[in-house]
């Protein structure tokens, strides 16, 4: 495994560091994960926040059947289409690297919004655009890696990790955030910004990393926004 793998791997374990401590505790909470995988990471939440009930949304038969294995209440629902919980459920809502494979980020930020209990928060992570990696490849005129131009394979960036890999639909990113428009999207759809950074800096190992953030935090490789309602 080479350098840059074995960052970029790291720098996803450090969003989920980074999103943990985004999510203040909350006991007796319930708690809504939206792509909630196996579940390993949805426990993990629950765990920190205290939450008492523990919800997901998951489409993939495979990981939804592993999460309620976990004790995760899965839906096995389209994240485009209403969700099937009514107003004002969760006190809190997660989103880790799911609103960039979305076409229809407008009703996922709405439908937020519309099962957050007031009081309650939402926090939501995704790829940052404005990241200096991202920058320095339309320079070389490469691809950013997390903008995808394919359903079926990897292109545009040698550096790219995955360079190559192939695919499914449901994996390819639809659409990428700079900080800014990911917040100006959720205000406009009821939801008020409570905390706004970045995790990871590629190619700098999480201990340079968190410095690098802090320092600068516009351009750090994944952005975490917390909202309440508005």
């Amino acid at each position: 495994m080479g350098y840059l793998t074995r960052v970029f791997h790291a720098s996803e374990d450090e969003n989920r560091r980074a999103i943990l401590e985004a999510m203040p505790p909350r006991p007796g909470a319930v708690l809504l994960d939206l792509g909630c995988a196996d579940g390993t990471f949805t426990t993990e939440i629950a765990r920190a926040v205290g939450a008492e009930r523990v919800c997901g949304i998951e489409l993939l038969d495979e990981w939804a059947a592993k999460a309620r294995e976990r004790g995760v209440e899965v839906q096995a629902a389209d994240l485009c289409e209403r969700w099937p919980y009514p107003d004002e459920a969760f006190d809190i809502v997660h989103s880790n690297q799911v609103i960039e494979h979305l076409p229809k980020t407008d009703h996922f930020l709405a439908e937020i919004r519309r099962v957050l209990k007031p009081g309650g928060y939402a926090v939501v992570s995704t790829n940052n655009l404005a990241s200096w990696h991202n920058i320095i490849s339309l320079v070389l005129g490469w691809q950013p890696p997390p903008c995808h131009v394919s359903d079926e394979v990897v292109v545009g960036n040698p550096a790219n990790p995955v360079a190559g890999a192939e695919h499914i639909r449901a994996q390819s990113h639809l659409r990428i955030f700079t900080g800014r428009a990911l917040a100006e999207l959720a205000e406009h759809h009821g939801l008020r910004v409570d905390l706004a950074r970045t995790s990871g800096y590629y190619p700098l190992p999480p201990r340079l990393a968190r410095i690098a953030t802090r320092i600068d935090p516009r351009h750090g490789a994944f952005l975490i926004q917390r909202y309440t309602r508005a």
